[in-house]
């Protein structure tokens, strides 16, 4: 061992010491080692930064744009909506939930599709009676799974391809993962859905009481053409059943029926009054085709003398209603910036000065340039029209509007917005463009007509001109210290390369474990790479097993594509701990969980995992 192979090795044993201790984040214990490198002169100052140019990088944060699009125009809820039972038992709902999961990871970004599906989860533990975390797990395990289909899985996925790359051969195709990755997956899928998810503790959701906010009241409108056009109350009622939401009133002609027939027919233009919970809200209105009744007026209409009969009454709020939208439309095609336009929830405090006032009063739409869509008062239903309730502490307001005047708004009136609430409302069209986008981008990866990297590119470039993306939150769907993580360690991982350490680790492994056996061997990587993923995040862990799987195959005189494709498996499979993958993360307050609850599901599931993978490189990848 020389001095420079000795100093990498120290460098990256203090890399993996510090992940383990996780006093810093990953991406700074990265940023760390790679000046660690350049000051032991082992990575030239000149090349410190070309990690950030790498492809791999490129096309992880490209991705997450485009996933940010399949996110906000909820395309998935409406995925969700088609695919899960509608009633069934807990094996069947969990291995559709789970099932899904992995099909969306294959093909976005699988913490994405984990925080996505969470709701739907909770949701159908709900109706299972079952602890959340049995339907979390598995969920959050399956997109996991999931990821080492493709090459966009995951971010190991695309390490891994880079390496390839440098060693001459090119990278691996869009799908070169699935036959193998495929095989695991839906293994692992079956085992979970079918037996593992009893294997899961029962435990109570951590501050659950804390996110328990009460149904929502909420106006939408029965448009041209809806599924609910046409229908009695009684049959929306029964699809409105599955999405646990119901019908407790009617307006039409600006006259609210509050206990309507179930055998009225519903007309289009005419306003439904919902119930239902907030993470049931986009169910509910998607089921039947609704849309949100928007705050129209800019004050209260004045209150008719006593001699004015409900007929005028009418009459002259639909005349008003047509004037106002006739003005209305005119300012926001000049003002409002449609792809901007964002939903958020908000928790009317003590002493705000809503309290007492309604929508009309405030005139939100002229003042604020803001809508009210729903209102909850939690364990209360009241009986006035949306725009004339008059708020109270303590009621959640759902506001429509750009995201600077919905943050001066609740600065303003004593309002603070729920933590990490995101409510996603399906837009049709949008959706049908996020995914034609997606669609578009994986198939010239797919089909070699353009570098991964360059056609997620394209596919940003056109999410953001077709608006499914706004290009103000494009910097945001990006997961930065992923990036920041990825660019750093890859010239830390070619410095291991370059200085023949990855080569002696590989000697030290074949010579004192394998004993020169090329299968020995490959099972040995896929077992350390899945071990370390266990403790150190994954991206991480591709990049530090890499070097070690080039040098082991370079040693035993056989291909690398087995033990590349061994790395990327393992660093996939982290299903021990709650730290080994972020979507182990993400369950863990919702689930309850503790950090020895994992291994119970995840240790067989590892066993399996291995058992599954091995026989099939050898098979998709000759040694």
């Amino acid at each position: 061992m020389n001095f420079e192979q000795g100093l990498i090795l120290a460098i990256l044993a203090a890399t993996v010491a510090m992940f383990l201790w996780g006093r810093w984040r990953h991406d700074m214990v990265a940023a760390a080692a790679l000046l660690a490198a350049v000051l032991g002169g082992l990575v030239a100052p000149a090349e410190a930064f070309a990690g950030f140019g790498h492809p791999a990088v490129i096309t992880v944060a490209c991705v997450l744009v485009l996933s940010r699009g399949l996110q906000n125009s909820g395309a998935v809820d409406a995925l969700a909506q088609v695919v899960l039972p509608a009633k069934s038992g807990p094996t069947v709902t969990i291995a559709a939930l789970t099932a899904l999961g992995a099909l969306l990871s294959g093909f976005m970004n699988n913490v994405g599709a984990l925080a996505l599906l969470m709701p739907v989860a909770i949701q159908v533990a709900g109706r299972q009676q079952l602890p959340p975390g049995r339907v979390l797990m598995p969920l959050a395990f399956g997109s996991i799974l999931g990821g080492m289909t493709t090459l966009i899985g995951t971010p190991p996925n695309l390490i891994v391809s880079g390496f390839r790359a440098q060693t001459g051969a090119g990278t691996f195709a869009m799908f070169d993962f699935t036959p193998v990755g495929l095989a695991v997956a839906a293994a692992g899928v079956a085992f979970v859905a079918l037996l593992g998810w009893r294997l899961v503790p029962a435990r109570k959701r951590a501050g659950a009481e804390g996110f328990d906010t009460g149904a929502y009241i909420t106006e939408a409108r029965v448009t041209d053409g809806a599924k609910a056009a046409g229908k009695t109350l009684g049959e929306i009622e029964r699809l409105l059943d599955e999405v646990d939401a119901q019908v407790i009133g009617l307006v039409r002609n600006e006259v609210r029926v509050t206990a309507p027939s179930p055998s009225r027919q519903v007309r289009a233009g005419d306003i439904l009054v919902i119930e239902a919970e907030a993470g049931a809200l986009a169910g509910a209105l998607s089921s039947v085709g609704l849309k949100l009744e928007e705050d129209k007026r800019e004050k209260p209409r004045e209150e008719q003398a006593g001699g004015a009969t409900a007929a005028t009454d009418d009459a002259a709020a639909q005349r008003e209603d047509k004037t106002d939208k006739s003005d209305k439309s005119d300012k926001s095609d000049k003002s409002d910036k449609s792809d901007e336009i964002v939903l958020m929830e908000l928790a009317v405090l003590p002493g705000s000065t809503l309290a007492g006032r309604s929508a009309a009063d405030l005139m939100l739409r002229a003042r604020y340039g803001i809508n009210l869509l729903a209102v909850s008062r939690q364990g209360q239903r009241s009986m006035a029209r949306l725009r004339s309730f008059n708020f109270r502490p303590g009621d959640l307001l759902l506001m429509q509007g750009l995201p600077e005047a919905l943050t001066e708004f609740a600065a303003q009136t004593g309002c603070v917005p729920l933590a990490e609430r995101e409510l996603r409302i399906p837009d049709k069209r949008k959706a049908i463009v996020a995914g034609v986008v997606m669609a578009a981008a994986v198939s010239g990866a797919a089909f070699g007509l353009l570098p991964a990297a360059i056609s997620f590119a394209f596919g940003v470039l056109a999410s953001m001109a077709l608006r499914t993306v706004p290009p103000r939150a494009v910097y945001e769907a990006i997961d930065w210290p992923v990036v920041v993580l990825l660019g750093a360690l890859i010239p830390v991982a070619g410095a291991m390369e370059s200085t023949g350490a990855a080569r002696l680790i590989a000697d030290f492994l074949l010579g004192s474990v394998a004993q020169g056996h090329a299968l020995l061997a490959l099972a040995l990587v896929l077992v350390v790479t899945m071990t370390l993923s266990d403790l150190v995040n994954n991206a991480a862990t591709a990049a530090v097993m890499c070097p070690i799987a080039l040098g082991t195959a370079g040693a035993l005189g056989v291909s690398a594509d087995p033990f590349l494709m061994a790395v990327a498996i393992g660093a996939s499979c982290a299903f021990l701990t709650p730290i080994g993958h972020q979507n182990n993360t993400l369950i863990l307050g919702p689930g309850g969980f503790r950090f020895g609850d994992y291994w119970r599901l995840g240790l067989p599931l590892e066993i399996l995992v291995v058992a599954v993978s091995v026989p099939m490189l050898l098979l998709v990848w000759p040694l």
